[in-house]
């Protein structure tokens, strides 16, 4: 297997803002058979050129990056793709993939009327 996924998270100083995508990445570790790591684009570790390195280093040629963002703004139009494009330069054998954010996803109001439901019957039951 040679195929590595990433997601990637904006990043803050903030540990507390941190937690919800270490347990999510976690999440998909136990549910997915390829290998997923979190990386964050700024601001904390593991910052994105440092997991981009460890996978290469770990023999993955191939690696998709996921952002955790709702649309794609400046951060994923000009800075994620020059920090990619320098991990090229890096790396040129390594085949690195920017996918459309998770909020750009046909899914992804799915997912959200599911919670929004899920949210509503928990709050008629504890009224």
């Amino acid at each position: 297997m040679t195929t590595a996924l990433i997601v990637l998270a904006h990043g803050s100083t903030d540990s507390r803002w941190q937690a919800p995508f270490e347990t999510l990445e976690q999440r998909l570790k136990a549910r997915m058979t390829t290998p997923v790591r979190l990386a964050y684009m700024e601001l904390c570790d593991p910052l994105i050129e440092n997991v981009v390195a460890e996978l290469h280093a770990e023999g993955f040629n191939t690696i998709d990056i996921l952002p955790l963002f709702f649309a794609a703004g400046r951060h994923l139009r000009e800075d994620v793709p020059g920090q990619l494009d320098a991990l090229r330069k890096e790396h040129p054998e390594l085949s690195l993939t920017l996918l459309d954010p998770v909020g750009q996803h046909p899914s992804f109001a799915d997912v959200v009327v599911s919670i929004v439901a899920e949210n509503q019957r928990d709050s008629t039951c504890t009224e």
